[in-house]
């Protein structure tokens, strides 16, 4: 039997954060809180010798390494969105937080695994993917 295509698992965490994302003429929209729900999705073109892309746990564990110093922040002072010196470096936009996320994880995951996507909900029905 052929193993063609490739296998994807995907995980989903929750984490409370305040942002205030850059307005045109650098102006900060309102400080405001979500719930913010992401998804992280990884891909192999192989299964490993248990047969699976990779453990759910370790992948878990990746995500929430990454988002650990973000929960219950304001994205806007934390790295990578804010400087060394506390100053707004990328706007904490849910397409951003995405990105983030993934290029976090990216170099993390074992040999043969590859990052798919990250997906973040900012609210409900406002979602932001990033594909690698």
């Amino acid at each position: 039997m052929s193993q063609q295509g490739a296998f994807r698992i995907t995980i989903e965490r929750t984490f409370s954060a305040r942002h205030a994302i850059r307005l045109p003429r650098n102006r900060l929209e309102p400080l405001h809180a979500h719930r913010w729900r992401v998804w992280v999705c990884v891909r192999a073109r192989k299964l490993d010798r248990i047969e699976t892309v990779m453990d759910f746990h370790l992948l878990q564990g990746l995500l929430d390494e990454v988002l650990q110093p973000w929960r219950g922040r304001t994205l806007n002072r934390v790295a990578p969105f804010a400087d060394a010196r506390g100053r707004l470096a990328i706007s904490p936009t849910a397409e951003q937080v995405a990105r983030q996320i993934g290029c976090g994880i990216r170099k993390r995951v074992p040999r043969g695994v590859q990052l798919h996507s990250v997906t973040v909900e900012e609210e409900k029905g406002c979602v932001a993917c990033w594909q690698v």
